[in-house]
């Protein structure tokens, strides 16, 4: 294991009067992409408050939780070493608004440019070379608005990469795309896999994580129900269990293909 990113051991984690996670232990390391995946209320938003340093766990008995192996953080701190995209922020611009602002607005912790925002050359540079990584370059003087919902997700992934995080963190980066938008996205993430990101990816879709992530954890009832290599924790038996119904799994050139099956 690298040094770890994110490190929780026998931490119970409350939002308002509902224990999302009990016992709860993971290691996430650093340069590790990793896939989490599991049923609603299993706990995958929680821990990803954990992970940005929005909710922490509650003391005591011996519980631990370390961000980049320290017990204290700065949010500000955190915001630049860990990227994070959620579909949500999609409606937090307006649509008039330029495409390319959506992702300098980004280095001054705002949605959207004002008119008393400067941006200096270097700013400009970081905002480009992410907008070239996502493909998205040819699109950065169109209006947020007139994009589509694909494109739109690739300038979100785009506005956290402008940070240049140590991880990326996608919460659902599928919700509410089309079949060809997701199959678009789905590239996107094998692209920044092959340039060297570290990703870690929220999904309730096997057949979405790429063959570039190796590791799975599965969450059931604020725990980890299985953790490890993806080929065998992803199996026709694991699945149904967690999913409470019949599925059975095929799979191709790294990919998981997930299908009930048929008694």
């Amino acid at each position: 294991m690298h040094n770890p990113i994110l490190e929780i051991r026998d931490a119970t984690v409350w939002r308002g009067e509902t224990r999302a996670l009990k016992d709860f232990s993971v290691v996430l390391g650093e340069g590790e992409s990793v896939a989490i995946l599991g049923p609603n209320g299993a706990g995958k938003s929680t821990l990803l408050k954990v992970l940005t340093g929005e909710l922490r766990p509650e003391w005591g008995h011996g519980a631990v939780c370390r961000l980049f192996g320290e017990d204290l953080w700065s949010l500000e701190d955190l915001r630049h070493r860990i990227g994070v995209v959620m579909p949500e922020e999609v409606a937090r611009f307006h649509p008039e608004e330029i495409a390319e602002d959506a992702v300098l607005s980004s280095l001054r912790g705002a949605y959207g440019r004002t008119r008393w925002m400067k941006f200096s050359k270097e700013d400009r540079a970081r905002a480009a070379e992410a907008m070239e990584l996502m493909g998205i370059s040819a699109l950065a003087k169109r209006e947020f608005g007139a994009l589509s919902s694909g494109e739109r997700r690739r300038f979100l992934i785009a506005r956290s990469l402008v940070h240049q995080p140590e991880v990326l963190v996608l919460d659902e980066p599928s919700t509410a795309l089309d079949f060809a938008a997701a199959m678009q996205l789905t590239a996107t993430l094998c692209k920044l896999l092959d340039a060297g990101k570290t990703l870690l990816l929220v999904t309730h879709h096997p057949g979405e994580i790429p063959p570039g992530i190796n590791r799975v954890v599965l969450l059931r009832d604020g725990g980890v129900f299985e953790d490890g290599d993806k080929k065998k924790v992803l199996t026709s038996e694991k699945l149904t269990s967690l999913y409470q119904v019949g599925l059975k799994v095929k799979w191709s050139a790294g990919w998981c293909d997930v299908r009930p099956s048929i008694a």
